[in-house]
């Protein structure tokens, strides 16, 4: 495993070798600068897991580099060091997110302890977090990444909202994550320990949403061998969470607001009605106002969802959270792909800064995701973001441009790779070819 990665950031160049010394010693990787602005600029093209911090420095003091290095990379553990220690700083520094707080001049016993024990703390808490990636649960809270101001909203929102049943329709584009948010609401809330259910409206074919949403007696139509007891009946006790609830013909509608007024549920073929307690979070990328309008949206179904309402943001109106979405995916894709991706190249993150992302958070993580699958080892440079390469040029019309055959199946290959998290017997068997071929290609493409 690599050596864990430690920003020193002092004034004092004494200060600097002798930590660099130290640390160096103890089997750390370190990088030293006299500024915040130095530092800032060095974590735009590395992934740190601590830094050691001066608090009086020219150009920022230290309290105001750990707010902003906490915008760009939450996970990150800042020791404060500073040769005027009082009780007033030291808990400003910790009510910023400071790990520790240690006096000058430094006892590197000391210091040597607490990286021993920080590094430790990170260690568990990634072991913690992949444990629970692998049993299926997303840690919703701190899936939302960011602090602009627009994030910070929506937080406060969650904070606030979480503690009350009421329903809350979340609107937003499509991968802007609402249902981050939606998770966030129910971990948060009094139902935490209920199940959470997500459902895609516009996924379930139109005959069938009566039956998956409430469901249904054995016999009540042709396949139904045994009794089952639907999507609501499941959620009892948590939430369920409706994603593209306008896509609901209005026949579902009116009777998705009857259960919503009267918290029962009738299954198809079924004389019985069932009591549930379900709290209900909605979203849409749709403008409900307008779909009231125009007749596809109940307006008295409208009134029951919009008790409390959550706009989120597109991802090209808090380009100030990009630096710290892109350092949660290379962590997270480090652990996915048993990698030590570092950082990525400046000339890279300077195209997906001038990148509009139709596509949202979901594409930036797609983007990252197809950098890995690609072979990314050490940065991601801009060789490993050809989309963003290719949509930067203009599109000749040229027959030239269509993709080989070759092309097209590499593209296939490395999307199943991604889909089935690097298991190359199972993209094999999802793509109907033999592992045998799937590693011929590999190696043809220099990814073996």
């Amino acid at each position: 495993m690599e050596a864990p990665k430690i920003l020193v950031v002092d004034d004092e160049e004494s200060i600097q070798m002798l930590l660099k010394e130290a640390l160096t010693a103890w089997g750390y990787h370190v990088t030293c600068v006299g500024t915040g602005v130095k530092a800032l600029d060095a974590m735009q093209g590395q992934l740190f897991d601590a830094a050691l911090v001066d608090i009086r420095m020219p150009e920022m003091d230290g309290l105001t580099f750990l707010r902003e290095v906490k915008r760009q990379d939450e996970s990150i553990e800042v020791v404060i060091m500073t040769g005027y220690p009082t009780v007033s700083t030291a808990v400003e520094a910790l009510k910023e997110g400071a790990s520790d707080y240690l006096p000058k001049p430094l006892i590197m016993d000391e210091l040597r302890h607490l990286m021993t024990r920080l590094m430790e703390r990170r260690f568990l808490r990634r072991e913690v977090n992949a444990l629970r990636s692998r049993l299926g649960e997303q840690l919703a809270v701190n899936e939302l990444v960011g602090s602009s101001p627009a994030m910070q909203r929506i937080k406060d929102v969650i904070g606030k909202v979480a503690v009350t049943d009421s329903p809350v329709l979340i609107e937003g584009e499509s991968g802007t994550g609402k249902e981050l948010v939606a998770a966030a609401i129910h971990r948060l809330s009094a139902r935490a320990k209920g199940p959470f259910i997500p459902v895609n409206c516009s996924a379930i074919p139109a005959e069938l949403l009566e039956s998956e949403f409430f469901g249904h007696v054995r016999g009540a139509f042709s396949g139904a061998v045994s009794d089952s007891v639907g999507l609501f009946r499941s959620a009892h006790g948590g939430t369920i969470f409706l994603d593209e609830v306008a896509e609901l013909p209005p026949a579902l509608q009116a009777k998705l607001l009857r259960v919503l007024q009267e918290m029962e549920v009738r299954p198809v073929g079924s004389t019985k009605a069932y009591t549930v307690s379900v709290r209900v979070i909605a979203a849409t990328n749709r403008n409900l106002e307008e779909a009231v309008k125009d007749g596809s949206l109940r307006q008295d179904l409208f009134y029951r969802l919009n008790v409390v309402r959550v706009q989120m943001p597109p991802l090209r109106e808090r380009k100030d959270d990009l630096s710290a979405l892109i350092a949660h995916f290379l962590r997270r894709f480090n652990q996915r792909f048993r990698r030590e991706v570092s950082g990525i190249a400046p000339e890279a993150l300077a195209a997906l800064q001038a990148f509009d992302f139709p596509g949202n958070v979901r594409e930036l993580e797609n983007l990252i995701e197809r950098a890995y699958a690609m072979g990314a080892r050490d940065h991601i440079s801009l060789t490993d973001l050809p989309s963003l390469t290719l949509s930067a040029r203009p599109t000749p019309i040229s027959t030239h441009s269509l993709p080989t055959l070759a092309e097209v199946e590499k593209e296939l290959i490395l999307r199943a790779l991604a889909l089935h998290k690097n298991d190359k017997e199972q993209s094999a068997r999802a793509l109907g070819l033999s592992r045998r071929t799937i590693y011929r290609r590999l190696k043809e493409y220099g990814l073996l």
